[in-house]
């Protein structure tokens, strides 16, 4: 069993880049250790650095390979990047399959690339408090772009939206719906789309749906309430100026690059307009809101762990199924014992 790093030190190590310290960082975020909160509070100060992408889309259209690609393309441009992967929890046996490691090993021994893949666990829509908090740690080690991926299922799409400056939606020809995007609000999130898989037949006619549904869907930004969790609709964002963003519809064919490039100069023309329209500022107050959100539930969980026994909880219940005592009248009594 490896010793176990000193927290200051573990800190320090963060903050200097250091591969080994990160890692440990971010296991001891993921595993809510006690010294957790502390390693963050330190960490905070020194983010705001990187650029934060979301890559996100349905399964099976070549996330995975597309942000190795990008990730290729950042390091030939001298950028180091920080890889998270978020790979959904089994609801039975709360393991996950981490398998985007395993498709991006061809960035091992390269020092400006740091791949971690985490599982939702407790995330309400896929994307767990520790992974706002891993992403936060990847900015204060120094990366330069911290691309992260969802699984592209469910909730997850969207809340995507919460914790990245620069949404990627990833579409590919031949899924068995035209236009995949229309669902789970996807139109409403994405800052650029990339058709990838675009030597297959039908990639034109999805990029020319997608451009249909651009033109005719407009909207403003707002930060909205989405199964209880604060995210930024941003689809057509507009500066003081009225000048919107123009969201690009890209081709790209992962596996060997294609297209890439252009999608590379796409998120950084997207960084420069939102430096310059201040919507950059917009969106991590959205994040922070959403983070202090995400804090105070957790407490209240903790509390809810600490004021109510599992025998209570079932003695509770039991009251229920009786109708010795409805929901709402348990659920009061709960929260008045948190005030007690």
């Amino acid at each position: 069993m490896p010793k176990r790093i000193p927290t200051r030190q573990l800190i320090d190590g963060l903050l200097n880049g250091e591969r080994l310290a990160l890692a440990r960082a971010i296991s001891r975020v993921e595993d809510e250790a006690e010294d957790a909160a502390r390693i963050v509070q330190a960490a905070f100060a020194h983010k705001g650095k990187a650029h934060l992408v979301g890559i996100t889309g349905a399964p099976g259209t070549g996330k995975s390979t597309l942000v190795s690609a990008l990730a290729d393309n950042y390091r030939e441009s001298g950028l180091t990047v920080g890889v998270l992967a978020v790979d959904p929890t089994s609801p039975l046996s709360g393991g996950a399959l981490l398998g985007d490691r395993v498709r991006m090993t061809g960035h091992s021994g390269d020092e400006g690339v740091f791949i971690r893949s985490m599982a939702t666990r407790s995330g309400a829509g896929g994307l767990a408090k520790a992974s706002a908090e891993a992403l936060l740690l990847l900015d204060a080690a120094g990366f330069d772009r911290i691309l992260v991926e969802t699984v592209g299922a469910g909730q997850a799409e969207v809340e995507i939206a919460a914790v990245a400056d620069t949404v990627v939606v990833v579409e590919a020809p031949g899924m068995g719906d035209e236009v995949q995007a229309i669902k789970a609000g996807l139109l409403e999130i994405a800052d650029v789309f990339a058709v990838n898989k675009a030597d297959r037949k039908g990639a034109d006619r999805a990029v020319a749906a997608l451009e249909m549904m651009l033109e005719t869907g407009g909207g403003a930004a707002q930060t909205i309430l989405h199964h209880g969790e604060l995210m930024d609709a941003r689809a057509a964002v507009s500066d003081e100026s009225g000048q919107g963003w123009s969201i690009p519809v890209l081709k790209t064919v992962a596996v060997s690059g294609g297209g890439v490039a252009r999608l590379r100069d796409a998120l950084e023309e997207h960084r420069a307009w939102l430096q310059e329209s201040g919507a950059l500022a917009d969106r991590e107050r959205t994040r922070l809101a959403r983070m202090l959100q995400s804090l105070v539930e957790a407490e209240l969980r903790a509390r809810l762990e600490r004021t109510l026994s599992p025998a209570q909880r079932q003695e509770l219940v039991g009251r229920m199924l009786r109708r010795e005592v409805d929901p709402y009248s348990a659920a009061a009594d709960v929260v008045k014992r948190f005030a007690d």
